[in-house]
């Protein structure tokens, strides 16, 4: 009889128990950055719609938000609702946080979009602590 050597062990027997958790850590990197790009896209928009441009100013130029909240007033990251536009008609539902040197607060703007015009049912900031300032709003006259 004659003595038989074992077939040489292939690349993935010998690295195999490495390779699984870095595959494992690589694909679940490549989720998060995908997830973290889509609410990039999203919040994006949102931040640049016209609603939002609208109220922000405001709301940063308004003097009773100025004085509850201070100055400069900066939006917070996590802007929620929802936002729609379809060429001359919209909607928009938004909370957006806001962050002053003296207080936080929360804007809230509900607007619709008809025939290429904004018009705004609610802008108005709620100062953490109760106070709510409801913007005046020169450039559309509520919707009935």
């Amino acid at each position: 009889m004659h003595a038989t050597t074992p077939p040489p062990s292939t690349w993935w027997s010998r690295n195999w128990k490495w390779c699984v958790p870095v595959l494992a850590a690589l694909l679940l990197t490549l989720f998060a950055a995908f997830v973290f790009g889509i609410l990039m896209l999203v919040f994006g928009a949102m931040k640049s719609s016209e609603p939002y441009r609208h109220a922000m100013t405001q709301a940063q130029t308004d003097p009773a938000v100025t004085a509850a909240l201070g100055a400069p007033i900066q939006a917070g990251w996590l802007v929620q609702g929802n936002f729609s536009g379809n060429g001359p008609d919209g909607e928009a539902n938004l909370s957006i946080p806001l962050d002053g040197p003296k207080a936080d607060g929360t804007l809230f703007v509900v607007a619709k979009k008809h025939a290429g015009e904004w018009r705004y049912e609610t802008l108005a900031v709620n100062v953490d602590g109760g106070e709510r300032i409801v913007l005046e709003d020169d450039a559309a006259m509520p919707l009935p």
